[in-house]
């Protein structure tokens, strides 16, 4: 029974999930492939189809939670699902390797052109299936993690972590016993520190620290998210709202919450209190996202699924060591190819990268990947004037429409060849629909504009984009192209006077 308060919501029945799977545990990797999701693992059939139906639960909860279906990808998330500890830390970042550094028990791993979830299966934590739900909490805040403050990233995804989903409901954001618990005998960090909390600090990675950052992040979300509830405030929101627009993260929280030294009293209060609310609602998953189909995945397809990953995380030189490998044992396989392909991309070797991501087009014409890098590496190589270049860019956009890299570099080909200017600043405004946080895509756009001689509406998309404008580096990138697109305007400017001053 439980003794805390609920929000009591609707009552659907949950459709137990079919899945289609050996019933004896695979002696290898298998792969269990749902409507949404691709669950790669090391672990039985039986673990593989239970991680891939958690996720598509998940996902129906926040779909009734936060119907945005823009935040969800055209394309299966791809989970790789690890027995333990040892396969977690042979592909995690090499930073989190150290004897310090918390112990990971799942990542979600952001790349510019695909997103994985990884898993350990053995973690051990209150809620059955937590990391699960923590990894996807962070995959549908993907888009706002370039701005989004670390502690309410990190603290939504615990919110969310701290779900329980049965046959026929869902509870969302119990309490964390554990995180009180470490809490209420540890000395707090002041929220004004805990708000500037970012990736690079020791609250994020060491492990003591790190522990206080977590738990009292996840405090001070459900604080604030059950006391909007509570009060039919919208404080949460218009802090986001705040941030967003590239507001301080400590005047944006005074801004929003109030009085920051109320609000640590507060806090500290909420943490000693005895009953946490939490919230229930329905969880109707559809006879089609039930289904889940477990295949054995042979040595080669799950060593270059891992390898990408390593790339992805930056332990080049092992991922290359294992690319090597599967590569001797399956020379065909695409994705080993896209891998050194963009292996040979961070080398700088333009040339090699074209070559290995051409030989991944031709063994799988329907990688986005393979086509888009292929088409990138060969307007490097070749010039823009290349006729494959436009075929492979549509190609990638056709493949996954929502593939914001694609539309920005098309755009830049129009531009660079100085045609098609309508159809180039159509093509950026997409990509920043689709990738608002992308700070890039803002300054190609107002490049486009500038282009078409659209000062005025260049200099008001750099000004949004100076909203976004985070690092020293970012910010000098939107000073300089400003002040470029206002020295180009008056260049105009005079050239059109001196024209009519002369009658040309």
């Amino acid at each position: 029974m439980r003794n805390e308060l609920k929000m009591v919501g609707l009552w659907l029945g949950l459709a137990g999930a079919a899945v289609s799977a050996q019933a004896a545990s695979p002696a290898g990797w298998v792969e269990a492939r749902s409507a949404h999701f691709v669950v790669v693992s090391d672990g039985s059939a039986k673990d593989a189809a239970r991680v891939a139906e958690q996720f598509e639960r998940m996902r129906m909860v926040f779909r009734a939670l936060l119907p945005t279906p823009e935040a969800e990808s055209a394309l299966p998330v791809t989970v790789l699902a690890v027995k333990d500890r040892q396969g977690m830390r042979a592909v995690e970042p090499a930073a989190y390797l150290a004897g310090s550094q918390i112990n990971v028990a799942g990542l979600f791993l952001r790349a510019p052109d695909r997103n994985y979830i990884l898993v350990r299966l053995d973690a051990q934590q209150a809620y059955a299936y937590g990391t699960v739900y923590h990894e996807y909490t962070h995959y549908m805040l993907r888009k706002a993690d370039t701005w989004l403050p670390l502690w309410l990233n990190e603290g939504l995804a615990q919110f969310y972590e701290n779900t329980e989903i049965d046959g026929k409901r869902a509870w969302v954001g119990e309490s964390d016993a554990a995180a009180v618990s470490l809490l209420r005998r540890s000395d707090l960090i002041p929220v004004e520190t805990l708000l500037r909390v970012d990736a690079g600090s020791a609250y994020y990675h060491d492990e003591a620290k790190g522990s206080v950052f977590y738990a009292e992040s996840w405090a001070l979300t459900h604080f604030l998210m059950v006391s909007d509830r509570l009060e039919g405030t919208h404080r949460v929101r218009e802090y986001v709202r705040r941030i967003e627009e590239g507001e301080d993260a400590v005047a944006a929280a005074g801004h929003a919450f109030g009085d920051l030294r109320k609000l640590q009293a507060g806090l500290e209060d909420y943490i000693l209190q005895r009953r946490f609310m939490y919230f229930m609602m329905p969880a109707q998953l559809d006879a089609k996202d039930a289904e889940v189909e477990v295949r054995v995945l042979n040595a080669a397809d799950a060593d270059a699924l891992r390898a990408d990953v390593m790339m992805h995380t930056g332990r080049t030189s092992e991922a290359k060591a294992l690319v090597d490998e599967v590569l001797k044992a399956e020379p065909g396989n695409a994705l080993a190819h896209e891998t050194m392909g963009a292996l040979r991309h961070r080398d700088g070797d333009m040339a090699g990268a074209k070559k290995w991501y051409g030989d991944a087009v031709a063994l799988d014409p329907a990688s986005y990947v393979a086509q888009f890098y292929y088409s990138v590496a060969t307007l490097r190589v070749s010039g823009k004037d290349d006729v494959g270049i436009e075929s492979g860019l549509r190609t990638t956009m056709r493949l996954n429409p929502e593939f914001a890299a694609a539309y920005d570099a098309l755009a830049m080909v129009y531009a660079m060849r100085h045609q098609r200017l309508d159809e180039a600043h159509a093509l950026d405004v997409r990509a920043i629909e689709l990738e608002p946080g992308r700070l890039s895509f803002r300054l190609d756009c107002a490049d486009v504009l500038a282009e078409q001689r659209q000062y005025t509406d260049a200099l008001a998309v750099l000004e949004a984009a100076a909203h976004l404008a985070r690092t020293p580096e970012e910010k000098e990138a939107t000073r300089s192209r400003m002040a470029w697109v206002e020295q180009t305007q008056m260049t105009a400017a005079v050239a059109g006077e001196n024209r009519q001053r002369f009658g040309q």
